[in-house]
């Protein structure tokens, strides 16, 4: 696999004006990206906003209906031989072999690349060690963990030193400590100098790991920057206000409209970020009102409030997140399911195809894809 140097001006990814439809379900709408190398760029959206689709069209898995996508400067359309022998990709749920060693798993796909027998178990062994599986290389894989499985199936990604790692939802179903796991993985990956196009529903995930964001809800990019750019477009900081379910909204937007600093938004508590810490039994709701700084505006808030004749339950400040920001974008969480799910070409739904998945079918792709990069 031939590698681009870093020095090399051209994007690694970039995509312009991407379109795919799955019957009348558009799963992409015009998107464009760019990854620069070397860097992290996070996709972030709830279920079915297109990022899957976005990642199969850039990686060859599926064609596009319109636009242009190019990896090292290949039009993965008119070159697709080319572009994958330039890419590594970790899908949505692990891709190994169970029946398989940890050891065999990444010897069997360096094979699959046409490398020697020798390179592809010297290369296996040092991807063991890097990913701290040498005590377990010789184990069947049907007993890994989760964790585990996820670690190798990134070293098997990384097996041909691809120029571009794609990681589909990396660490989607794994409990908290192998998250952690994996997100230290792709922080030493990044400071190795990998270039990584990163796909994630969860907004801690994105503000650690991407140099850049873009947010993308039902098949279109809505907004795209650094972490603390995003954020900044909410002022910096939050107060929320939690009010009864059949309190009069209306008077509390107006109330606090000459203290925000941005757009105030309203939703129920636990679906904003930061707020519904403790389940909400009640139905209450929360007024999230974006402002420059929160120092002393607690009780300026509650003066406020009381001079508008307002009740309230609690009033709190604290510093914006990519929660926040995704939630003044789309009116939703990131979290949240979508009624647009992404469909597979066979007109499965979101869930189906993820069975499919589980079931072995991502691990075929995979081996398919390995396969015709080797030739």
């Amino acid at each position: 696999m031939t590698t681009s140097t870093a020095t090399d001006a051209r994007p690694a990814v970039l995509a312009e004006g991407l379109y795919k439809a799955f019957g009348e379900t558009k799963a992409l709408d015009g998107v464009d990206l760019r990854v620069d190398r070397a860097k992290v760029v996070g996709l972030l959206g709830p279920n079915g906003a297109g990022k899957t689709t976005a990642v199969k069209v850039l990686t060859t898995l599926i064609r596009p209906d319109r636009g242009r996508a190019f990896i090292d400067g290949i039009d993965v359309v008119a070159e697709p031989m080319r572009a994958k022998a330039r890419i590594g990709l970790t899908g949505q749920y692990a891709a190994v072999d169970e029946r398989l060693t940890g050891f065999e798993n990444l010897e069997h796909v360096g094979r699959l690349f046409h490398m020697p027998r020798s390179e592809a178990r010297e290369r296996g062994r040092e991807l063991l060690e890097r990913f701290d599986l040498v005590e377990s290389a010789d184990r069947v894989v049907k007993g890994y963990s989760g964790g585990m499985r996820r670690r190798l199936d990134i070293a098997m990604s990384l097996i041909a030193r691809p120029s571009v790692l794609f990681l589909d939802e990396p660490t989607t179903g794994l409990d908290p400590r192998s998250r952690q796991s994996v997100w230290e993985l792709i922080e030493e990956l990044v400071r190795g100098g990998t270039t990584t196009l990163l796909t994630t529903q969860y907004l801690d995930e994105a503000d650690r790991l991407a140099d850049e964001i873009v947010v993308i809800d039902h098949g279109r990019v809505i907004a795209r920057g650094t972490s603390d750019e995003l954020k900044t477009t909410l002022g910096g900081d939050v107060l929320e206000v939690t009010v009864a379910p059949d309190a009069d909204v209306e008077r509390v937007v107006a109330a606090l409209a000459g203290l925000a600093c941005g757009e105030i938004t309203v939703g129920a508590v636990g679906a904003v970020g930061g707020t519904g810490s403790t389940a909400d039994v009640h139905g209450d709701k929360v007024v999230v009102v974006p402002v420059l700084k929160v120092e002393h505006m607690v009780p300026v808030v509650v003066r406020a409030l009381d001079a508008a004749g307002v009740a309230f339950s609690d009033v709190a400040g604290r510093q914006s997140t990519l929660d926040d920001v995704f939630f003044a974008i789309t009116g939703h969480a990131a979290e949240d399911a979508s009624d647009t799910a992404e469909t597979s070409p066979k007109g499965k739904s979101g869930k189906a195809a993820a069975k499919a998945a589980k079931q072995g079918k991502q691990g075929k792709q995979t081996e398919q894809m390995t396969k015709e990069a080797g030739r």
